[in-house]
């Protein structure tokens, strides 16, 4: 039986080095910004493999934009405190008692009070709002988006797949 050098077990033991990610400096916020409009995917995940040291997501052009612009003003002005994130983890934790893979899940798969939903039915284009507790349409409260449907084609209709929310059958 031989022993390892305890040196040598130490090294392959030890992670690489993090990378170092690069300050910037205010003044190139907002060219560098600018520039994330025109720049082509390939400079874009070189940007993100630069200001976040690892391997981009396979996302959408508009997702790895948006993450870069926020990147790079953190960098350049600062991320929140960390008193902000101590506190934001805190109310997370009451939310879904620290199951990271609640926190991902939306509690309501609603669309948010506000949004409207349009369909065209017949030739006709019918607008439902969401509220917060119900939907509205035609300036009357109604508790489901099937009692809609069911006004507009006087049929029953899964009233999410009439509005495009879900597919037919139940998928999402």
């Amino acid at each position: 039986m031989t022993r390892r050098s305890t040196t040598k077990s130490k090294q392959q033991d030890a992670a690489p080095p993090a990378p170092t990610i690069p300050k910037i400096p205010p003044a190139q916020v907002l060219p560098r910004l600018a520039a994330l409009r025109t720049a082509p995917i390939a400079q874009l995940k070189q940007q993100w493999r630069e200001l976040f040291g690892k391997e981009p997501p396979p996302f959408s052009r508009s997702y790895i934009t948006s993450r870069l612009a926020y990147r790079i003003q953190e960098l350049a002005y600062g991320g929140l405190k960390p008193e902000t994130r101590a506190r934001l983890e805190a109310l997370g934790e009451q939310l879904d008692g620290g199951n990271v893979v609640l926190r991902r899940i939306r509690a309501d798969s609603r669309p948010l009070p506000g949004t409207r939903l349009i369909r065209e039915h017949d030739g006709v284009q019918h607008v439902v709002t969401v509220r917060a507790d119900d939907f509205e349409y035609e300036g009357r409260p109604y508790r489901s988006l099937s009692a809609i449907a069911r006004h507009i084609t006087g049929t029953r209709w899964n009233g999410w797949a009439f509005f495009g929310l879900r597919q037919p059958g139940g998928g999402a």
